[in-house]
């Protein structure tokens, strides 16, 4: 790849990136007692007060390790938008190749337990020409079944309207037999590894 396909691609800022890693910062503030000696004590010395809503004992604690919580769209985002494009030192979601509305959840099989969901990610490449594009698909679906659980279907599609060759490379995308054969080539897992090395 000596020569870029893409030279001058759109480049998002990580701040403008949806997440909810980062906290808002009036929070933190409200939660601190304010007093003369405040800014000299540690905010280990405050005991939490029982009566705040925020407040949890410890038998709502014990209850919640029960429960599973629910994998949604952001989570889903949070693991691609890391994965690296394999052409420019930059992440698929700083280029904006997976965006946060082109992720859906759907139950694959309503009633089962543990309930059976399809995750459909839509790929947007970043030129309608992207000889890439097959390679980025493959990388976000190997990335997605390696992190969910078993009971997640991937379903990694390019987005209608943004791909000259979409239908092609969807159809290689779904078959199963071609994405495991593509899987074996040496070449092509190690330019998935590196891809995947900042997730």
């Amino acid at each position: 790849m000596s020569e870029l396909i893409n030279a001058n691609p759109t480049i998002r800022n990580a701040s403008d990136l949806p997440s909810r890693r980062r906290e808002p910062s009036t929070k933190a503030k409200n939660q601190r007692p304010f007093g003369l000696l405040s800014s000299h004590i540690p905010d280990s010395a405050y005991t939490p007060d029982p009566f705040n809503p925020s407040f949890s004992s410890e038998s709502e604690d014990s209850d919640s390790e029960d429960e599973v919580d629910p994998i949604d769209e952001q989570e889903i985002f949070d693991l691609i938008s890391q994965i690296q494009d394999p052409e420019h030192p930059l992440t698929l979601g700083s280029l904006s190749v997976v965006n946060l509305p082109d992720i859906s959840l759907t139950p694959t099989i309503p009633n089962s337990h543990p309930q059976i969901t399809t995750v459909t990610v839509l790929v947007t490449p970043t030129i309608t020409h992207c000889s890439l594009a097959t390679v980025i698909g493959l990388g976000v679906r190997v990335r997605l079944e390696q992190a969910l659980p078993p009971r997640f279907r991937v379903d990694v599609r390019i987005k209608e309207g943004t791909h000259s060759t979409a239908e092609s490379v969807n159809r290689q995308l779904g078959d199963k037999e071609r994405v495991a054969a593509a899987l074996e080539n040496g070449t092509l897992a190690g330019l998935l590894r590196k891809m995947l090395e900042g997730c």
